[in-house]
């Protein structure tokens, strides 16, 4: 599930959103009221129950081969998420959706950018559309899905490395 040109996607569990309205985020640490969205590129990021803690690790142009091997695996592709087993039922279960908005709406925010937001109420260009089988979605995209006991040492491991990375409700992870 990604977005068309000109698009970027909201994902949500909520199947009865008809207009996102400008909000802070219970865990942004920005203090301005966003919608938020992501594109192409992003979209694997939110490919899970909105709760559910997950750790991800790709290949970047300054990463080393090395670390590819060892974090990622020889043969494994370009990019690794990992959960914990507590959250693979959630995984297999949620019924995720995705709000397709309108790209012009929106703006980059983060150094690099991660996410796209806008300061304006928007409307989705249409209903709300099922996202279907996440794991499906992981092997087309060609994305190692890894379940593990306990996220940190891998977390550990990938921001110690030349990775890129990015982790998301890591506060849900066991300690």
């Amino acid at each position: 599930m990604r977005p068309e040109p000109g698009q970027v996607l909201h994902f949500s569990e909520d199947p009865t959103i008809e207009r996102f309205v400008p909000h802070v985020a219970v865990t942004s640490s920005r203090s301005e009221p966003y919608v938020w969205a992501v594109g192409y590129d992003r979209c694997p990021d939110y490919w899970f129950p909105r709760a559910c803690p997950r750790a991800m690790a790709w290949v970047g142009p300054r990463t080393d081969e090395a670390d590819t091997a060892r974090i990622i695996g020889a043969g494994c592709g370009q990019r690794v998420h990992a959960i914990e087993y507590c959250w693979l039922k959630a995984l297999m279960e949620v019924r995720l959706y995705a709000y397709r908005l309108p790209a012009d709406r929106f703006a980059p925010i983060g150094e690099p950018p991660h996410a796209v937001v806008s300061k304006e109420t928007v409307a989705p260009l249409g209903p709300p559309e099922p996202v279907g089988d996440l794991f499906e979605l992981h092997e087309e995209a060609g994305i190692q899905l890894r379940v593990l006991d306990n996220l940190w040492p891998f977390w550990n491991e990938v921001t110690a490395s030349s990775l890129e990375f990015s982790g998301i409700r890591l506060r849900n992870a066991r300690r």
